[in-house]
Parts: structure tokens; C-alpha cells; sequence
């Protein structure tokens, strides 16, 4: 069973900075694309950054250049390093991977998500 766990989330002040980690379990995470999603209040979950297994990285436009995705397959751990935060970064943060069922299907596993929370 594939089993996610987030940690690192916090009240931080604007401009300060976190590092979010999500230990993988249950699946060869060496393997596995790994994904940061994030959902505020009222909105919709979105993602944030993507590191596939050969580390390929991708962002979402609103984080680039201030957040990292990084990956340690010895301990089965995705980071996700968040600089230079603003409020509108304050959301739950979730960790995603996915299995390919088939050619047009995917299961998706997902972490209870950590909240980040920026001050003004």
C-alpha cells in the first residue's frame, strides 16, 4: 500500500522561508514522478512542482525561481523547498504520485497535506 506523509509546514512571515518533506512508502520510489499540489481556501488544488525519476524538475509559473523540488531516493523522501514566501502562498500542501493503470488511466495517492501559512 502506498502510503505519503508530509511534514514541515508552519507559520512563517513573508519573505521567510520552509522546506516541506513527504516520506514515500509501499511502491519503488526511485521510479515514481513525484508531485507538490497545493490548495487554498476556496480554490482549486493546484500543482506546484514536479520531479520525475530521473530528476527532470517543472514549475508552476507563480513559483518559479522562489520554490525547489528535490528528491533523496536513499531515503525515499520528495522536499520541496519554498523561498521568499508571499501570502498568497498560504494553502495545504500535498504530496502526489501516481500508478499507471492503463494508457488513458492513473490511480493517484496523495499525503493528509501540511498547512503553510505566510503572514503579511
Amino acid at each position: 500500500q502506498v502510503q505519503l506523509v508530509e511534514s514541515g509546514g508552519g507559520l512563517v512571515q513573508a519573505g521567510g522561508s520552509l522546506r516541506l518533506s513527504c516520506a514515500v512508502s509501499g511502491t519503488i520510489f526511485s521510479l515514481k514522478t513525484m508531485r507538490w499540489y497545493r490548495q487554498a481556501p476556496g480554490k482549486q488544488r493546484e500543482s506546484v512542482a514536479t520531479i520525475t525519476s530521473g530528476g527532470t524538475t517543472n514549475y508552476a509559473d507563480s513559483v518559479k525561481g522562489r520554490f525547489t523540488i528535490s528528491r533523496d531516493n536513499a531515503k525515499n523522501t520528495v522536499y520541496l523547498q519554498m523561498n521568499s514566501l508571499k501570502p498568497e502562498d498560504t494553502a495545504v500542501y500535498y504530496c502526489n504520485t501516481a500508478e499507471t493503470l492503463t494508457s488513458f488511466a492513473r490511480r493517484d495517492y496523495w499525503g493528509q497535506g501540511t498547512q503553510v501559512t505566510v503572514s503579511t
